[in-house]
């Protein structure tokens, strides 16, 4: 399903104990003079609190030579400060001076590809190996989580999207005041240690988790496929030579320039004093100075004018994805895909899990949903593994024939009614924590540009008609703007 599925509108008093008639009146909204957004919110239920910055900065905002940049410092931004993470950084920041040097000089040795010195290449190896090892003397590992775990923090996390970079945590509320000056800290002050040691953990979560996974080979290799100009199509994670291209002089410099409070949204939700956690914020966050403001991608995909097709054949079992080009968020024709999506694949009474899972019995799973961001043009998706012993071919066929129907039988106002109200129960549910209404506070007001996209949304839905359904199932499912994704297990059948 859509990564931000859903709106707002809580008109069912639920545990998240809002409304969408005043959920308006309960967001406090605040911008400090440094650009920094405040969402605010206060909820009284427990004494606890969920704190999440949302930076406006993810790999598509990557230039070619930056590409896995943002999934690296998200590892990066946990090692500490000039104070945290560290037993004495006066001593430490000498050997980091010569770790960075020596690692440039590896790359660039590495750069000449077989025209390498493979001594030199070894003998830099080892020196920076032996540096590494002198400066771990120093290193206090995971104090950042150790001091949130010991005053009661949970879900100390973040995540690296291409359309943003989020870190979270929720904790007791009276110790909000911690998490101000840990947070600030780290913008301030952020070490980017043991920085290539992480690159090389880095690297093998690409070669285990992508390299050697056929379903993630098959999705990187499909969306690569999907965007030939838009930097969409790059993986997150960055290619191999990305990764071992990055330097920690390139991180930090990424860092200062988009890590900053103008590329910042704050929600903090929860039991607060709305005043007093604005004067709070201010405090710790106030003197920082704004960074460079982050230029729109202008790159363009091309418009598709056929098919394209991806075969993996691979020790595995077959899949199959397919995928058409659509708008972005909160464009006219995508609250139209909102609700094609739940039509087709929301939950078991959607048509994909009543006619292919439940009475052809051809696919074990099928999930609807967009990819791979949402600030741009994106695709509609659809993924299914074929049930033994039905083939991908068999599959394919009955997805086509459902998005066929779409074009020639009017979906029934029964059938739109059904699904404002599950929308209704839905996000009622999502908004339940802290947590959750910190998310999508942030994430909406991110690749929106506002929080209200949430109060919005379902009234957007309510008017769209089955001919608005017919036209754009029409207008999108074409051949020529098809990709097809599948693996084909060795030996087997397509």
């Amino acid at each position: 399903m859509k990564r931000i599925v859903m709106a707002v509108m809580l008109m069912m008093l639920s545990v998240s104990g809002l409304q969408a008639a005043t959920l308006e009146e309960k967001v406090v909204e605040h911008t400090m003079k440094n650009g920094m957004k405040l969402l605010l919110v206060e909820r009284h239920t427990s004494p606890t609190v969920s704190a999440w910055i949302r930076f406006r900065v993810g790999s598509v905002d990557e230039k070619s030579d930056e590409r896995g940049i943002a999934h690296l410092l998200e590892h990066m931004l946990f090692k500490g400060t000039t104070t945290i993470g560290t037993k004495d950084y006066a001593s430490e920041k000498p050997l980091l001076v010569q770790i960075e040097q020596t690692g440039q000089q590896l790359i660039a040795e590495k750069a000449k590809r077989d025209k390498a010195d493979a001594v030199q290449l070894d003998t830099l190896q080892k020196k920076l190996t032996a540096l590494e090892s002198e400066a771990s003397k120093f290193v206090i590992k995971d104090e950042f989580f150790e001091l949130y775990s010991k005053n009661g923090g949970t879900g100390y996390n973040a995540f690296t999207s291409r359309d943003g970079t989020t870190y979270l945590i929720s904790l007791p509320a009276n110790k909000l005041e911690l998490w101000a000056a840990i947070e600030a800290d780290r913008l301030q002050n952020a070490v980017l240690r043991e920085f290539y040691s992480e690159r090389s953990v880095v690297m093998e979560e690409r070669r285990r988790s992508y390299d050697a996974d056929p379903d993630s080979k098959l999705w990187e290799t499909f969306l690569a496929s999907s965007f030939l100009a838009h930097p969409y199509g790059q993986p997150t994670i960055g290619w191999m030579s990305d990764i071992e291209g990055l330097t920690r002089t390139k991180a930090e410099q990424f860092f200062h320039n988009y890590y900053a409070p103008n590329n910042a949204i704050v929600a903090i939700v929860g039991d607060i004093d709305t005043a007093a956690t604005i004067k709070l914020v201010e405090r710790y966050f106030g003197d920082m100075k704004p960074g460079k403001t982050l230029a729109p991608v202008t790159a363009e995909e091309p418009k598709q004018a056929g098919e394209r097709r991806i075969e993996l054949v691979a020790e595995a079992e077959p899949t199959i994805v397919m995928g058409f080009h659509k708008p972005a968020i909160a464009t006219a024709d995508d609250y139209v895909f909102d609700v094609i999506t739940m039509i087709l694949g929301s939950g078991r009474t959607s048509r994909f899990h009543k006619k292919m899972v439940i009475e052809k019995q051809l696919a074990t799973d099928v999930g609807v949903f967009d990819a791979p961001g949402s600030r741009y043009p994106n695709l509609f998706l659809v993924s299914a593994t074929p049930r033994t012993p039905h083939t991908v071919s068999e599959v394919e066929a009955s997805i086509l024939a459902e998005l066929e129907l779409l074009k020639t039988q009017p979906v029934t106002e029964r059938d739109l009614q059904r699904i404002l109200n599950k929308m209704e129960y839905e996000e009622a549910r999502r908004m339940g924590t802290n947590g959750g209404l910190a998310r999508n506070l942030t994430e909406y007001e991110a690749v929106t540009g506002s929080w209200r996209y949430m109060t919005e949304q379902r009234g957007k839905i309510a008017k769209v008609t089955p001919a608005d359904i017919q036209r754009v199932a029409r207008d999108y499912f074409t051949r020529e703007n098809r990709t097809v994704g599948f693996i084909t297990k060795k030996g087997g059948d397509k």
